[in-house]
């Protein structure tokens, strides 16, 4: 087999995907599996701004463990590409120099390791978009047309692929294949030929729009909403669980570009959240951060940006999958229906914090205190922000793996960058070797009997 090395350095932290693929075989669709991922310690590689030569040192430890699962002698020949998505871009956005910095840091590492480094960049939203919209249809073998579909393709020039939905920490992502033509804004649309086929795809990207840097907005938003309560430095927050308390750094809330506009002078230097643990007055706050007034298109999301009316099935990974399954609502059995979710997710955030605490004791405070708001946080992107109803929730499928490969975009990187993706449908019979000699057999022994009877 041959293997491929992918690094997705995302905003909380890095993880490496190991993939392989049978030598002959890596233009067919869905042979490239992930073998290994291996999580980095520590943050992502934008929280090295502060010490940049340390960033890619970190990735040493992930990187060892991949010389142990790809054969030495073929260390060689293995890419290794690294993609950092909006933890890095805000990052630039902050302090260019710093970003530089991180991403050579990185680099050196990389080269130092004995595979074919092939890169380290940050990636575009549109991009991330995208190679997540080909990693899952790859892996769910859309592309892939059988003799009998594309027959029935032919009749009907439908190709059914499904819709992606990424949710990072700080970024988030809508991708699928629309139903009309329009013209409208061009600059969300992509233009693919994949195995013969042409696809026209919706993407858009939403920076500042991930789990933590939502957090971050609504946390600024109601300190300046508050200003005469929060005299005492206090902030009652309905997002957290009723009985939990954390103290944040009024200056770190603000010097990030997610919410830098929000900023005023404020008499204290730290802010104490106390939680309420109230869902309908989270979710009531959580609305504020999409602005549905003006949209110059036939249709919007929110803030202003395009989005054509929703299409086909939807998987949803990364984030949204984390969470959903935290709260046991990724049952694929029986889809859960969207009031029953609302309602899940409402009784967890009115239990105290005490008692989920207690019941979750294995899980890291910092993650379990903020489930509550990443659970009220993604029904409001899904359902004010692009407007999922209860009819169409269920053509949404909470998708953490597909066979042995984690949903992302690292898979549709590296086949992208490793032509693994043919324009083109590969040149093979669409009979398999038997029975190809079978009929040439038949047919030969057919023509014998017309010329013998003849």
């Amino acid at each position: 087999p041959q293997y491929g090395i992918v690094l997705d350095a995302g905003s909380s932290h890095t993880n490496l995907y190991v993939y392989e693929w049978p030598a002959e075989k890596e233009n067919d669709t869905g042979v490239v599996q992930q073998v290994e991922v291996c999580k980095v310690e520590g943050p992502g590689i934008s929280g090295y701004s502060h010490a940049t030569e340390k960033a890619g040192p970190s990735l040493a430890q992930c990187l060892r463990q991949a010389e142990e699962v790809i054969p030495s002698k073929q260390h060689q020949e293995t890419p290794v590409y690294l993609g950092a998505t909006a933890g890095m871009r805000l990052l630039s956005l902050e302090n260019k120099s710093a970003a530089d910095k991180v991403l050579s840091s990185v680099e050196k590492t990389l080269r130092s390791a004995p595979f074919n480094f092939q890169g380290a960049r940050i990636i575009s939203g549109q991009e991330e978009g995208a190679y997540g919209w080909i990693t899952i249809n790859y892996l769910l073998g859309s592309f892939k047309q059988s003799g009998w579909t594309k027959l029935l393709h032919s009749l009907k020039s439908i190709s059914e692929t499904s819709g992606a939905l990424d949710l990072g920490g700080a970024s988030t992502q809508i991708t699928f294949v629309p139903n009309e033509h329009s013209s409208e804004s061009p600059e969300n649309l992509l233009y693919f030929r994949l195995y013969g086929k042409d696809y026209r795809v919706y993407t858009h990207s939403f920076l500042c729009y991930g789990k933590d840097q939502a957090l971050q907005q609504k946390l600024a938003r109601d300190l300046q909403a508050s200003t005469s309560t929060v005299e005492n430095s206090s902030l009652l927050d309905s997002c957290f669980h009723q009985g939990y308390q954390r103290t944040i750094n009024i200056s770190d809330l603000f010097k990030n570009p997610c919410t830098s506009a929000k900023k005023k002078q404020f008499p204290f230097s730290q802010l104490y959240i106390q939680g309420e643990g109230d869902y309908q007055k989270c979710r009531r706050n959580i609305q504020k951060l999409f602005n549905k007034t003006n949209c110059p298109y036939s249709s919007c999301s929110f803030n202003g940006i395009y989005l054509p009316p929703l299409q086909g099935d939807f998987g949803a990974f990364s984030a949204f999958y984390f969470v959903m399954n935290f709260l046991n609502l990724t049952s694929e059995q029986s889809p859960i229906a969207l009031d029953k979710v609302a309602s899940a997710i409402e009784s967890f955030c009115a239990r105290p914090w005490h008692e989920v605490k207690t019941a979750y004791h294995q899980i890291k405070e910092k993650y379990l205190s903020e489930y509550c708001f990443s659970g009220a946080y993604i029904l409001s992107l899904l359902e004010n922000g692009y407007e999922f109803t209860e009819k169409n929730w269920q053509r949404i499928h909470f998708l953490g793996k597909i066979g042995s490969s984690d949903a992302g975009w690292t898979l549709g990187y590296m086949l992208n960058l490793t032509n693994m993706i043919p324009a083109e449908e590969p040149a093979v019979p669409p009979l398999s070797y038997g029975s190809y000699v079978g009929l040439m057999v038949l047919c030969s022994l057919v023509l014998a009997s017309v010329l013998l009877f003849a």
